[in-house]
């Protein structure tokens, strides 16, 4: 082999190395092994990929029957965020119920039992958690994905999180930084930007961060959001103000760093895939997660040669593509090393995340309110769910109360009309009517008025960020809609 051959190959192999693509199926297909063979590194798991732990199981032995020390991502935050469990709605609580109750040591247990599950399915690499601080209350993307709008709340509970969720061997990923708390756009659809001063964003975005890397995360992964105090022409992706000067440099970190899906609409929206990619790796970043809506051989083509085009035309350096590359490889030694054995299972604490949530509940009884003993109507107001948490995972409070309750029926109302529809769809039962963030949806808030004019003793159940005022004859507020989240509010609207 020449020495340009031999030049060639090795970065085709880097260039493939820092790809985190998804793909099509619930078995690998045959491109995939092939490319694991051929460098790939790292492969991504989507809800589309899951039917339940047991098959995702016997795919990650399918992958790493191609390649031993291969990555297996996941975007698994628990909560409203859950792909291990997107057909069900998760087993444990968001983090802004586990903000709510406010017990580190709580976090630390949900995190070290989500990773547990993880990691029994083969996953060691978990992009999570998210360490914003919700400083908007309007954000449309992060809302209960936040431990909170408090900054040293965050700081602790996402530590408490990276301890726990490593103490399994799954490596986590802490999102999305310098923090994304504080934007009004959803950067799937377009680039948020964020005016604050850079002493604000030291004192409230970055102290999450920093407690991370305090406690030792094995990756951050960068925001696709226009941050001008820190970098006026360029996204925090794809600035190296942002990940090389500021997060390497001031911050020390020296993990991976991983972008956020390349796919997402601020990047590819605005310098396209190929290019955004390239830019990434040049500011700084290790790793691509090629998200969700890209899961073909073609694009990992398109990805990788645009990588070796980039070297080669002199826009991204070739050492710097062999650290992001090494970086990776590194990550694969740590969650290879820190396999967990079979004896994992004896620290298993399957009721965690119920009792999280059953703790989070809060309760607000505005009327007279007796238990719920004959079957009701629920009412679910359901606002358009935002790309991260998806509309395919269920949520609400219907089935669990339906087994407490059988008989119980449900509809969903959306829209200027949504009040008097769920009215006339109830008849005579009791309503029980289920919001996520009433405060940001005026339709919503609205259908509430309406019921709670004709029926005062609708009892209310907020499963998003509880900023409107508690009202009905009965209100709880969750703190996110997982299933667990939905139990525990069943539970107490039927008294058991």
């Amino acid at each position: 082999m020449t020495t340009l051959a031999r030049a060639t190959d090795t970065l085709t192999r880097d260039a493939l190395t820092v790809l985190q693509p998804g793909f099509a199926g619930t078995t690998a297909p045959d491109w995939l092994l092939r490319r694991l063979g051929e460098g790939l590194a790292s492969v991504a798991l989507f809800g589309r990929n899951v039917t339940s732990p047991e098959q995702v199981a016997a795919l990650t032995a399918q992958l790493r029957a191609e390649r031993e020390d291969v990555l297996v991502a996941i975007d698994e935050e628990g909560g409203d965020v859950t792909r291990l469990e997107v057909r069900t709605g998760s087993s444990f609580p968001g983090n802004h119920a586990l903000g709510a109750v406010d017990d580190v040591g709580l976090t630390r247990a949900v995190a070290a039992e989500l990773g547990r599950r993880l990691a029994a399915a083969g996953v060691d690499f978990n992009w999570a958690p998210s360490a914003d601080v919700n400083s908007n209350p309007d954000n449309p993307v992060i809302g209960v994905r936040s431990f909170g709008a408090d900054t040293d709340l965050v700081a602790r509970h996402t530590a408490a999180y990276v301890t726990g969720m490593q103490s399994a061997g799954v490596a986590t990923c802490t999102k999305h930084f310098p923090g994304h708390g504080d934007t009004g756009i959803d950067s799937h659809h377009a680039m948020p930007r964020i005016d604050v001063d850079a002493d604000v964003l030291a004192e409230r975005d970055l102290v999450p961060f920093r407690a991370a890397i305090a406690a030792g995360t094995r990756a951050v992964m960068s925001a696709h959001i226009l941050v001008p105090a820190l970098d006026p022409d360029r996204p925090a992706t794809l600035s190296r103000r942002i990940l090389t000067d500021l997060l390497r440099g001031e911050m020390g970190y020296d993990g991976l760093i991983v972008t956020d899906g390349i796919e997402m609409k601020a990047i590819a929206g605005t310098y396209g895939i190929e290019r955004g990619t390239a830019m990434a790796i040049a500011a700084g970043a290790d790793a691509i997660c090629v998200g969700g809506g890209l899961s073909d051989e073609g694009t990992v083509r398109r990805l990788s040669d645009a990588l070796v085009e980039a070297v080669r035309a002199g826009e991204l350096p070739e050492e710097r593509l062999a650290d992001a590359a090494e970086r990776v490889r590194a990550l694969a030694r740590w969650t290879t090393a820190n396999r967990p054995g079979a004896e994992a299972s004896d620290t298993a604490d399957g009721d965690v995340g119920l009792r999280a949530a059953r703790r989070a509940l809060r309760v607000t009884v505005a009327g007279e309110s007796a238990p719920l003993t004959e079957p009701a109507y629920v009412a679910a107001f359901t606002p358009v769910a935002n790309i991260a948490v998806g509309d395919e995972t269920p949520w609400g409070v219907a089935a669990e109360l339906g087994r407490l309750l059988p008989g119980t029926e449900t509809g969903s109302f959306s829209g200027a009309d949504a009040g008097r529809e769920a009215l006339a769809a109830a008849g005579s039962r009791r309503i029980v009517a289920v919001v996520r963030d009433e405060h940001r949806h005026p339709w919503m808030a609205a259908a509430l008025d309406v019921l709670l004019a004709a029926r005062p003793d609708t009892i209310v159940v907020e499963m998003g960020v509880p900023r409107a005022e508690a009202r009905g004859a009965l209100h709880l507020a969750t703190h996110g809609a997982a299933r667990v989240c939905g139990r525990a509010a069943a539970e107490a609207v039927a008294g058991v």
